[in-house]
């Protein structure tokens, strides 16, 4: 573009700079409008809240498209002009839609706080909303990068020889998305069935944990000594593992102590009550001391306790164990398990002669 043509641009000029700064005021003024309109419900609200600074990239950008539509055809650079501001209208477009999804998410996920005692259904609540929102932004983002493509027409016309190509080039990245789809549609079936949920105590590969995350591909499972496993999505469709909270996060634990036969029983049961009653971490369902096991040499005692989770059945289990134990060592120590022997003398040897 030559200097003489920089004339016919100088009015669109100072009517686009307008029309930025009376978007930018209009943006301004409505914001708190919208806000207070907004705050009966808090999904709305999470909404306006993360729409609010893609909003300032939008408004300027289409009434700067409305307002390049105008130029005359015979303008120089118009199209180049219109085709730019298009790109980054269907950028600014793609970033406000992404947000919304994520307002949503975080409007739902405010209305199901997961501090409370029971939080089943909020963990459920959150595993959905957390997936299906990466889901749904990460098509828009596709949507997005798609709609931007299709408006060079050189790149349609690669695209379109790219999908026609159905050689050993397209066997290929078939092979190679094959996880990355499976996994996708693992996260689909975690969302709606749930097998697994956010803050689920789980085992898997021997290892116990709460679930912490879950993204589009992967579980983040935080180990109860603070370590990471990361398990792909697919994997949970193709392996048993055990859910500690599938229904509820009530536990039934077991303590298992090996006796002698002489053991006081109603003394140890009276103990394991009183353990019980004593400790926090008791929901005062089931204390339960049983004889399940006997060999030639000791019996087996199984005490069974509950708790409200995992993590505080874990700690009651501990405290009735120990606290058994002590009592047997302090008023009980032959009622530990020992090897019974029977020692016959031998026979006096006979005076020679």
């Amino acid at each position: 573009m030559s200097l003489k043509d920089l004339d016919p641009w100088g009015h669109w000029i100072l009517l686009a700079l307008g029309l930025i700064a009376v978007s930018l005021i209009a943006h301004r003024l409505f914001r708190p409008v919208v806000r207070r309109m907004a705050s009966w419900s808090a999904v709305l609200l999470g909404v306006v809240h993360r729409c609010d600074r893609p909003m300032q990239w939008t408004l300027p950008l289409a009434a700067l498209q409305l307002l390049w539509e105008g130029l005359p055809d015979g303008l120089a650079g118009a199209s180049l002009v219109q085709h730019a501001n298009g790109l980054l209208l269907i950028g600014a477009l793609t970033a406000l839609g992404m947000a919304a999804v994520r307002g949503v998410a975080d409007g739902v996920l405010a209305r199901h706080p997961d501090t409370v005692a029971n939080n089943l259904t909020a963990r459920r609540v959150h595993t959905q909303t957390k997936v299906l929102s990466r889901i749904v932004s990460g098509a828009v983002l596709v949507a997005g990068v798609a709609f931007m493509l299709m408006s060079f027409p050189r790149a349609r016309q690669f695209g379109a020889s790219l999908l026609a190509s159905a050689g050993v080039a397209g066997l290929v990245v078939g092979l190679a998305a094959k996880s990355v789809f499976g996994n996708l549609l693992a996260g689909l079936q975690i969302a709606l069935a749930q097998p697994i949920r956010i803050d689920d105590v789980l085992i898997v590969e021997g290892e116990w944990g709460r679930v912490e995350e879950i993204t589009a591909t992967y579980v983040v499972l935080r180990i109860w000594d603070d370590r990471r496993l990361i398990i792909p999505l697919g994997w949970f469709s193709e392996h048993p593992f055990q859910n500690w909270t599938r229904t509820t996060a009530d536990l039934l634990g077991t303590v298992f102590l090996w006796v002698d036969f002489g053991v006081p029983l109603d003394e140890l049961r009276a103990e394991a009550r009183r353990l019980c009653e004593a400790s926090a971490n008791w929901d005062r369902r089931v204390c339960l001391v049983q004889v399940t096991d006997a060999n030639d040499k000791a019996m087996q005692l199984r005490v069974l306790v509950s708790s409200s989770d995992s993590g505080a059945n874990f700690d009651l289990r501990c405290e009735v164990r120990e606290g058994l134990i002590d009592l047997l060592r302090r008023r009980h120590p032959g009622a530990l398990p020992r090897v019974r022997a029977e020692w016959t003398p031998p026979p006096a040897e006979r005076p020679a002669g």
